[in-house]
């Protein structure tokens, strides 16, 4: 499967339209968009790891009156994003390089964080770390249960990997966030597996 791990981010520029227009606006997450905004302060800042298009997730948080700054590896969708919202931040980067010289009173990786190998997810905890306010929220998906599988998008395999759900809690710990929630794939949210964590204050 290592050639899939390689190739996410050229499906995503090759086929990130086709995906885009195939996404669902139900707005399924919102239970969970909902208890990741609570943790936030009024008007705080946002960075969304994987922001694809900024619909229907950025723009939740754009609606509520909150900064967001996207991140993604697909052009075309980052395009869209700019200019859906041109008032907000949308950066082409790979997460697992991101070093911005601020940091964030939310992070979000929703259905983007699970397409890294395990090796790069379990690097991934001092990224969020570095970009974590104290009492910062981080919410991420991932999958049920240690393991690597391959989906499908406009007919190119689509890596997805995780890890299991005690290295998950214990790298957070090991980086500083306590686990508020974590649902392994959640019947009101289309089965996704979610955590939620907040950054220890201090």
């Amino acid at each position: 499967m290592a050639d899939a791990a390689d190739q996410i981010s050229e499906i995503y520029r090759r086929h990130g339209l086709a995906w885009e227009s195939g996404r669902s606006r139900s707005l399924f997450e919102k239970v969970w968009l909902d208890r990741f905004q609570e943790l936030l302060p009024c008007g705080g800042a946002v960075l969304d790891l994987g922001c694809g298009s900024a619909d229907p997730l950025a723009r939740y948080f754009i609606e509520r009156g909150f900064a967001v700054t996207g991140i993604d590896t697909s052009l075309p969708l980052l395009g869209l994003a700019r200019e859906r919202f041109p008032k907000h931040r949308w950066f082409l980067s790979d997460m697992r390089e991101l070093s911005l010289p601020e940091r964030f009173d939310g992070i979000l990786a929703w259905n983007s964080f699970f397409h890294l190998r395990c090796s790069d997810q379990q690097r991934m905890f001092e990224v969020f770390r570095r970009h974590a306010v104290p009492g910062a929220a981080l919410m991420f998906t991932s999958g049920p249960a240690h393991g690597e599988a391959i989906g499908t998008l406009q007919g190119e395999p689509l890596f997805h990997a995780s890890l299991d759900g005690d290295e998950y809690r214990a790298l957070l710990d090991a980086h500083g966030f306590d686990v508020l929630a974590h649902v392994r794939e959640d019947p009101e949210c289309n089965s996704h597996t979610v955590w939620l964590a907040r950054n220890r204050p201090g």
